[in-house]
């Protein structure tokens, strides 16, 4: 929300209050004077003017996990664990998943708590390529190619999937580009060759990479630059 807007929705300001404000540089958010009145306020941002907190926001957190076959990309399951059963309890609160893996599949999974955040990292209008490294059971075909850019029609959904690169690495093996996450997305691709998908890995989203140092099942904070790339 527009710094302006979220003063003049609280009680105690009306706007020609919240103009003076600004001008004489009492508004403080994330401890900067801030004069500008279309400056963002989120939810994380904390406020004040004068000594007076108006919201003292809450902190943003992302995080990297390694995420093991296993377990499902949910909050809650009452049969499988989950991926957030491998997070301190301390950090689970408000976290949800940016870009679900399947039950089986492994790699790359982000948690966050930044909704605005994790859907520029996960909507297909922006365009952050996800990479999977797959495995398959019979032989792909030089032919795949073409049909990965041409894009599959999905009839569930009446739709056509946006095009994907398939770079071939050997006889039952490629790594997958893609900018959607459809429902079982690159099962499907295959499977219209009826060749099934043995193993599945993230290995990226957008330019965050999955860190090579950390193990299944193990997770880090993203750095400031990972963050600040999407």
């Amino acid at each position: 929300m527009r710094l302006d807007r979220f003063l003049a929705n609280l009680p105690c300001y009306n706007r020609q209050q919240v103009r003076l404000l600004l001008v004489q540089r009492r508004v403080r958010v994330d401890g900067e004077a801030v004069a500008d009145p279309l400056h963002e306020v989120r939810e994380f941002s904390r406020v004040e003017v004068d000594e007076q907190v108006l919201q003292a926001g809450r902190p943003a957190r992302y995080l990297m996990l390694n995420k093991p076959a296993g377990c499902v990309s949910a909050t809650s399951d009452p049969q499988h664990p989950t991926v957030l059963d491998l997070l301190p309890a301390e950090l689970r609160d408000d976290l949800h998943i940016a870009g679900r893996l399947d039950y089986n599949t492994t790699g790359l999974l982000i948690l966050t708590n930044d909704g605005q955040w994790s859907r520029r990292l996960t909507q297909p209008r922006t365009k952050l390529a996800k990479l999977y490294l797959v495995q398959t059971e019979d032989e792909i075909g030089a032919h795949y190619v073409d049909k990965f850019r041409e894009g599959f029609y999905f009839a569930f959904e009446d739709l056509t999937t946006l095009p994907a690169q398939l770079d071939i690495l050997g006889p039952r093996s490629a790594r997958l580009a893609i900018v959607e996450g459809r429902y079982h997305q690159v099962k499907r691709m295959f499977g219209h060759f009826d060749n099934k998908v043995m193993g599945l890995h993230r290995e990226r989203m957008g330019s965050i990479g999955l860190d090579p140092t950390l193990a299944p099942g193990h997770y880090r904070e993203l750095t400031a630059e990972e963050v600040a790339s999407v």
